[in-house]
């Protein structure tokens, strides 16, 4: 399935709201994060499913309110995430949790940031259809994302951590549509 976007002016709060639409399934993912301070290598599966979530929808709702936007259908569209994951390696652990994301005024506002339970924001770019670019920055640390639609079947995506203005993580992932 090839999906096109055949409009140039849609605008960025559209496209993003497509960009999440042809998210939407479950997807496996294969993960590594590198630390490189100490040159540490952690790999993970995880199993993720995204929901599209219209406006007006409860958890948007929510997350307008979490944010102060003053105006319960603030934001125009989402996605709800939710994962399973499990580490390799010696001490396998197991991690679970969900996220949801939102775009209101061309910013990408969460229920959760990265490293931290409390909402944040991100600003966001689609530099190309295909291709939505983060930068979210909280607690002195700088993360930035990029997420690539291969085909309706894969996505690639690639997370630097900086701290103080030095690189110290960097996560890279392979994922399926299950």
């Amino acid at each position: 399935m090839t999906y096109l976007i055949t409009s140039p002016q849609l605008s960025g709060e559209s496209r993003v709201a497509e960009f999440f639409q042809r998210s939407e399934g479950q997807w496996r993912s294969e993960r590594r994060y590198f630390t490189l301070k100490n040159d540490q290598i952690e790999e993970m599966e995880s199993l993720i499913t995204i929901r599209f979530l219209a406006q007006g929808h409860p958890e948007l709702v929510e997350l307008a309110q979490m944010h102060s936007l003053g105006n319960d259908r603030a934001i125009v569209c989402g996605a709800y995430t939710s994962w399973e994951s499990n580490y390799r390696g010696k001490t396998r652990k197991q991690q679970t949790g969900s996220t949801v994301f939102g775009v209101h005024n061309g910013m990408l506002y969460r229920d959760r940031g990265f490293a931290t339970p409390a909402p944040v924001f991100a600003k966001f770019s689609l530099p190309e259809a295909n291709t939505l670019r983060l930068r979210t920055e909280y607690n002195s640390s700088v993360f930035e994302e990029e997420i690539k639609l291969i085909s309706s079947s894969y996505r690639t995506r690639q997370t630097i951590i900086s701290r103080a203005e030095e690189q110290i993580m960097i996560g890279q992932y392979l994922e399926k549509r299950v």
